[in-house]
């Protein structure tokens, strides 16, 4: 009966039709990806694009980028200006309707901007929806004018208030995010802003960006990014920190061409350094397409082709030798492709994907005769490269041994399970717990104390390897990973980013949905974390992307006063707890896991109910990637600044 009534409810008058930018209201995360800090951000970056297609079409050379008190957002350009003339269609102002119709701006016309970025001319509007407010002035045809909206309606029509010279043009949009969207959290991180301004400051070169942080009166920052060499520079200050290769210290193999038939533009800047790692970064009309893409897959065609061709041609490789591969070229990689398309096509509406299949062998052609012409005219850097990659080629083939070995000699008992792992009784992995605890002293108690259902523990011996440093033969033969390796169940991964070789890696065979990190509250123990999360960085970043990896914390005191007994995470903790108690009050400094009894471990770092577990998070992958390759590296001056720069801010356990 109810079906029936439902039924009869069900009629033209139950199906909302969304006008204006109300869909967008409604479903932002449609738009901008979430409505967390990423999506907040992501609000700068539309307004920062429309500024940029005014510079990729010539007629920008400065953007300024303020964040006001109140994380209030100022950009400003010294383009054309948006136009203030009536559109033909909506009959109003056409700076209006960029701000307020979905899927309006200049870069549908293909005569404005030959390329673009930017959420395919929806950016200004998404903007203008999502924000509480947001004022655009425009100085043009010798006048500035202004326009206001409130939540993406007008609520005060364009109008003029003032007078400029008449080679006074631009454009600045001013507007303060809706806490009603973004209900984490409205406040803007500067260095988020600042990496992205600076790197789109990398990808336009002699365009000058400026960012200034105003919000505080008495620190106020400022910084001003110009590089004439564009691209080529990006290349050298992601290796700033890395140890060179001699003959190629200073070379960078670079090609900047457009294809003719298809006015597609290939920018490519590469560079080989000493290090493990790669870094590869591509983009499409600025756009970080972090998935790659077709433009991804030319240059390793390129890569793979020019080198290979060079090595048999020069005998440096022998006849009876297999061609290299593409994880062989990775190793000390560093790699900026840059791609400027007309009518770009991503996979999602996130762009982190390029589709475009031409792209493919323009991009394959376009630099593959960069890279044979560098090759044949700096045989020594050419001689280098290919040592370099062939070592790796040697590291892989051993590195596949030993996991075939691996595989016969597996640490598992009968059961399938290694034998030091007390594995947890139910199989359903997103209720399974994996600990990874330092020694058997408090694995012991560990055991004890856990809930057995859907907690395993997993005793580490030593400090686990670390992997920075380590070769990868090294690192897949090392018992602790091997151990863990199989435990988890994952396999491991190469990444573009980290230059790993060997890919195993499948998020859907996790054992576990938690795998927690517990170490002693000292410094050997936070060593010890560290080194974990570098493994996991390199050879398993799926388990940090899919939010599986933590870090329990447990407490550093234990006050007791008569039968009250508490427990302090912190010093400051611990002086309330002992004010409230009474100065008498027994307290036990905690120098390690094993000093607590099963009890108190479950109770303090293994319940549910009372823990406290931080879930490790990557939203900046090429931040992380810098400062694991600084802090765990080979290299002594960089750490020693960080450290020089940054002691202030440690925390002593003495």
């Amino acid at each position: 009966m109810a079906d029936l009534e439902a039924e009869k409810k069900y009629s033209a008058s139950s199906i909302r039709v969304l006008e204006g930018l109300e869909p967008v209201r409604i479903r932002p995360g449609m738009y901008i990806g979430s409505t967390s800090s990423r999506g907040l951000h992501h609000l700068v970056w539309e307004i920062v694009d429309n500024s940029i297609d005014e510079a990729l079409a010539g007629f920008c050379t400065h953007i300024e980028v303020d964040v006001l008190p109140g994380d209030i957002i100022s950009v400003t350009d010294n383009g054309r200006g948006m136009p203030v003339d009536l559109h033909p269609k909506t009959k109003r102002p056409a700076v209006e309707t960029i701000f307020t119709v979905l899927h309006a701006g200049g870069k549908f016309d293909g005569s404005s901007y030959k390329v673009s970025g930017g959420l395919h001319g929806v950016g200004a509007s998404v903007v203008n929806a999502l924000s509480e407010w947001l004022t655009v002035t425009i100085r043009r045809n010798g006048h500035i004018y202004e326009e206001k909206f409130a939540r993406g309606k007008v609520c005060e029509d364009l109008h003029i208030i003032g007078e400029c010279d008449i080679n006074d043009t631009g454009s600045k949009v001013t507007f303060k995010a809706d806490s009603e969207i973004f209900t984490e959290t409205t406040v803007y991180n500067f260095e988020t802003l600042r990496t992205r301004v600076q790197e789109l400051a990398f990808l336009n070169k002699d365009l000058r960006i400026t960012i200034r942080d105003l919000r505080d009166e008495a620190n106020k920052v400022e910084f001003s990014y110009l590089y004439k060499g564009g691209i080529i520079e990006y290349a050298k200050f992601i290796d700033e920190k890395k140890e060179n290769l001699p003959f190629n210290q200073d070379k960078v193999i670079y090609v900047d061409k457009i294809d003719e038939k298809t006015n597609i533009s290939v920018e490519v800047a590469v560079h080989y350094n000493s290090s493990y790692s790669s870094d590869v970064r591509t983009f499409t009309n600025n756009i970080h397409t972090i998935e790659g893409g077709t433009h991804l897959e030319g240059f390793q065609l390129a890569l793979r082709r020019e080198i290979n061709k060079y090595a048999h041609d020069q005998k440096l490789l022998k006849d009876n030798e297999e061609d290299l591969k593409n994880d062989d070229f990775k190793e000390g990689l560093t790699a900026i492709i840059s791609i400027k398309h007309p009518n770009p096509e991503f996979e999602g509406q996130t762009k982190t994907k390029l589709g475009n299949s031409e792209v493919r062998n323009i991009t394959s052609k376009i630099f593959g005769d960069a890279l044979e012409n560098f090759l044949l005219e700096n045989p020594d850097a050419a001689k280098e490269i290919v040592e370099k990659c062939t070592t790796a080629a040697h590291a892989r083939q051993a590195a596949e041994r030993a996991r075939q070995a691996t595989r016969r000699k597996s640490p598992l008992d009968s059961f399938g399970i290694v034998s030091k792992l007390a594995d947890c009784r139910s199989k359903e992995a997103d209720k399974c717990e994996l600990y990874l605890v330092e020694g058997d002293s408090a694995g012991g108690s560990a055991k004890q104390g856990r809930n057995s259902m859907y907690q395993a523990i997993l005793p580490l011996r030593g400090k686990v390897l670390n992997v920075e440093k380590a070769t990868y033969e090294r690192a897949v033969a090392n018992n602790e990973i091997q151990t863990m390796l199989t435990c988890i169940g994952t396999g491991f991964r190469a990444h573009d980013e980290n230059g790993n070789i060997i890919d195993t890696f499948d998020i859907t065979k996790a054992r576990y949905h938690k795998i927690v990190i517990m170490t002693d509250a000292d410094v050997d123990g936070d060593h010890i974390c560290i080194l974990l999360l570098t493994y996991f960085f390199r050879f398993m970043p799926g388990l940090i992307d899919a939010g599986y990896i933590y870090i329990a914390k447990p407490p550093l005191y234990k006050i007791q006063s008569g039968k009250r007994v508490e427990y302090a995470y912190s010093d400051e903790e611990k002086d309330k707890f002992v004010s409230e108690m009474g100065e008498r009050s027994a307290i036990q400094r905690y120098k390690g896991l094993g000093e607590m009894d099963p009890e108190q471990l479950w109770e303090t770092t293994m319940d549910p109910e009372r823990r406290t577990l931080t879930r490790v998070t990557m939203d900046d992958a090429e931040e992380a990637n810098k400062y694991f390759s600084m802090l765990m590296g080979d290299e002594v001056e960089p750490r020693k600044e960080f450290i020089k720069d940054n002691a202030q801010f440690a925390t002593i356990d003495a």
